[in-house]
């Protein structure tokens, strides 16, 4: 899919709890549409296709009683082995793109949407950095980053860093962008910041 003309599409960066998603929340109340490449990730989890795919890697120990895929059972296999990582990927990142550019097509159609912002951990791992127009790097310090993962998810800092090293590093996603968000203080000094970078994107594209 090409880039939509005239209509900002913004892809998030940062590390795990930087507020990524928070991010995407006050960009939304400010009229844009969200991609969130977690929950069409859940939502893929149903799909008969990516059922048997998974199946077929990994038997029947990564399902539930109820017949649904166990998210818990296959983070557990492909975080503790690249291969199996690389396997779930192939089966999923496909099939998460098509899904994403459909979407991100049809609110680029929509006159009641500002622009789209892309809520993905992986942007840069995958190609689906190449369906956004503009990007924006959101900074928190590395403490309470891991303040906020531990207190919204469990993780201790082992299972933290992990996640953290199967990501790109920082400074290379920081280096995609022009427009650095602090999250470091209080939802109201973010949201001041969110509204400023929105404003100057979709500035820019307007531009003659």
């Amino acid at each position: 899919m090409a880039k939509p003309e005239g209509k900002p599409v913004i892809g998030l960066l940062g590390g795990i709890g930087a507020g990524k998603s928070t991010v995407a929340a006050e960009l939304v109340k400010l009229g844009c549409g969200l991609i969130d490449a977690d929950a069409i990730g859940h939502k893929l989890l149903n799909d008969p296709e990516v059922r048997e795919e998974l199946r077929r890697l990994w038997g029947e120990g990564v399902f539930d009683k109820s017949g649904r895929v166990d998210r818990k059972a296959v983070s557990k296999i492909v975080f503790a082995s690249p291969d199996d990582l690389q396997a779930l990927n192939a089966v999923t990142h496909p099939r998460m793109r098509r899904r994403m550019a459909a979407r991100i097509e049809a609110m680029a159609s929509d006159p009641a949407v500002v622009a789209v912002v892309v809520d993905a951990a992986l942007l840069l791992e995958t190609d689906w950095h190449e369906l956004c127009s503009h990007f924006v790097y959101v900074a928190a310090p590395e403490d309470l980053r891991f303040q906020r993962v531990a207190r919204a998810r469990g993780w201790d800092r082992a299972k933290w860093q992990q996640r953290e090293k199967s990501q790109k590093p920082l400074d290379i996603k920081a280096s995609r962008t022009e427009d650095i968000l602090d999250n470091s203080s209080s939802v109201s000094c973010l949201r001041e910041q969110v509204r400023s970078v929105l404003q100057r994107i979709v500035h820019m594209v307007g531009r003659p």
